[in-house]
């Protein structure tokens, strides 16, 4: 709900009037308020999203409704509830469950909840001829869940970090990586206490590189060039490693603050100093660009 329609409903319930649409007349009303959320209210005050003196208007008798997966063997009794229902609806035998059908529906994280469930049971009652279900009849009906791994998600008004800044933040990490690797291949090559043999083996199996182009975890690199006979650095093949610690070396003096401030002044240049279009070239809200180009200290 809208911050301004708050503010309305807030003054409904403190003191029981309204104004119509199109009117300057006030008039009472008398209502009991019954409001729903699916949100953590406690947080969206503290975000701002949400007025606490509203919040604790509507907070007087408040009734927590778990989701259909935290309900237990619930979900039993609203099966059956909702099979006896469809039955007569359809003029059909009801649908019950084997004991594999039941662990399977127990066992469901029901994401759309009831409304899911229910659908769920309309659907085997009208399509399934045979109304006994068992586990294989009732994964036919039930959808995959999707994968939860977490995902980058862009809000335009965020002040944080931008994908563009994500991906800078990701690039001198990798920089950083290459630069330690380095320092430990020279710490190898100038140990006087190696033995030739050994730099033999690290010189050669260095060779190769640059043929080589899969990432590898710091731990095992660091494994890999402390012994080269290993049977993890079989799988793998390097080349002359000089180039690029030559590379790293030479952007040692880049700061990501540096490459902000460069990317900000060319799309300054490019739009007339236009900070909208700016913003938008740079997939950055308004407001950070501003922030940031009182940060830098840009000239427009």
């Amino acid at each position: 709900m809208p911050l301004s329609t708050q503010a309305r409903l807030l003054r409904v319930l403190e003191y029981g009037e309204f104004i119509k649409v199109g009117s300057s007349k006030v008039q009472k009303t008398d209502v009991r308020v019954l409001a729903a959320t699916n949100i953590d209210l406690h947080k969206a005050v503290d975000k701002g999203e949400f007025r606490e003196d509203l919040f604790y208007r509507l907070n007087t008798v408040p009734i927590s409704v778990p989701p259909l997966r935290e309900r237990g063997e619930d979900i039993f009794l609203l099966f059956r509830k909702f099979a006896s229902d469809f039955s007569e609806k359809y003029r059909t035998k009801p649908i019950t469950l084997t004991e594999d059908g039941k662990e399977v529906l127990l066992n469901y994280r029901f994401p759309g909840n009831i409304r899911q469930l229910k659908n769920l049971v309309e659907q085997i009652s009208i399509l399934e001829t045979d109304k006994i279900i068992s586990s294989d009849i009732l994964l036919k009906y039930l959808p995959r869940e999707q994968n939860l791994i977490p995902a980058l998600y862009k809000n335009k008004n965020d002040e944080g970090f931008s994908e563009r800044e994500l991906l800078y933040k990701v690039l001198f990490e990798m920089r950083r990586d290459v630069t330690e690797l380095k320092k430990l291949v020279n710490g190898i090559i100038s140990d006087e206490n190696i033995d030739t043999e050994a730099l033999q083996e690290h010189t050669k199996f260095f060779k190769n590189l640059e043929d080589d182009k899969e990432d590898l975890p710091e731990e095992k690199t660091r494994a890999i060039l402390i012994n080269p006979n290993t049977e993890s650095s079989k799988d793998f093949v390097y080349s002359n490693i000089e180039d690029i610690a030559h590379e790293a070396e030479a952007e040692e003096s880049l700061s990501l603050e540096e490459k902000e401030k460069e990317l900000i002044i060319k799309a300054l240049k490019k739009n007339n100093n236009k900070r909208k279009y700016a913003a938008k070239d740079l997939g950055i809200s308004e407001r950070t660009l501003y922030r940031k180009i009182k940060q830098f200290e840009i000239e427009e």
